[in-house]
């Protein structure tokens, strides 16, 4: 009996330790203080840091277990990297742009802990979610903080919803944002899609698939200047 004993309480430990996120205070969060358009009001979540600092500290104490299946690693991840962005972005704001922060290399900063882990921005980005996801579509779900990286979405990642979120704002992107100009013959398209551009394969047909102008194969590609201001609703 006791052995019995001893063996649920590790299997209930294991399972506490590995736990998936509530992302319900999250959510509500992002419902909260992100617009439908993706601007952040920054001075009103630090007006009331407590609420940020609880959802920093449920991010950091996860641990990703290999029970975990694609879908919920991508979707921590995803939210992860968007929080911290935030966390950032508040501790110093007032701020005109987050490249103002430690000389331009804030990314590189080893200043996030999960799991007892240390990261920076850009191991999350290019370490985790670029290099073991390979899913293009990702950079239209993390936000640098900048007026030209693709919208936040005012909403969680959720596993169960992940596909369908990632759709939705890819399309959008290609349908609806000013972050993008196109037409049969030539398309201006956001520079992420320049530094990134050996994630997206042939770039007129990852456009294609999401927009609803036809793109011909020679079409000329120029890419927009990045407007690095903050992407504050206040601005």
């Amino acid at each position: 009996m006791v052995r019995i004993i001893c063996f649920l309480l590790s299997i209930s430990l294991i399972s506490s330790i590995y736990a998936q996120p509530d992302y319900g205070s999250w959510d509500g969060f992002l419902r909260k203080y992100v617009s439908a358009s993706g601007e952040v009001n920054y001075s009103k979540i630090k007006s009331n840091k407590s609420e940020l600092d609880n959802i920093i500290k449920s991010f950091s104490t996860v641990n990703i277990g290999s029970s975990w299946n694609k879908n919920e690693q991508l979707a921590y991840w995803i939210n992860a990297y968007n929080a911290f962005t935030i966390k950032l972005i508040a501790d110093n704001y007032p701020l005109s742009s987050i490249q103002n922060l430690d000389g331009g290399k804030t990314w590189d900063v080893m200043r996030i802990s999960i799991g007892g882990k240390k990261y920076s921005l850009n191991n999350i980005e290019n370490d985790i979610i670029r290099k073991q996801f390979k899913d293009a579509r990702i950079h239209f779900a993390v936000n640098c903080g900048a007026k030209s990286c693709p919208p936040l979405l005012n909403a969680a990642f959720l596993p169960s919803t992940l596909e369908a979120q990632l759709e939705n704002q890819t399309k959008k992107i290609f349908t609806t944002s000013k972050l993008q100009q196109l037409s049969a013959s030539k398309v201006k398209l956001s520079k992420i899609m320049d530094w990134y551009a050996s994630d997206f394969g042939n770039l007129i047909d990852f456009i294609n698939k999401y927009s609803n102008i036809k793109i011909n194969a020679k079409a000329k590609i120029e890419y927009l200047n990045y407007d690095w201001t903050l992407n504050d609703s206040k601005k």
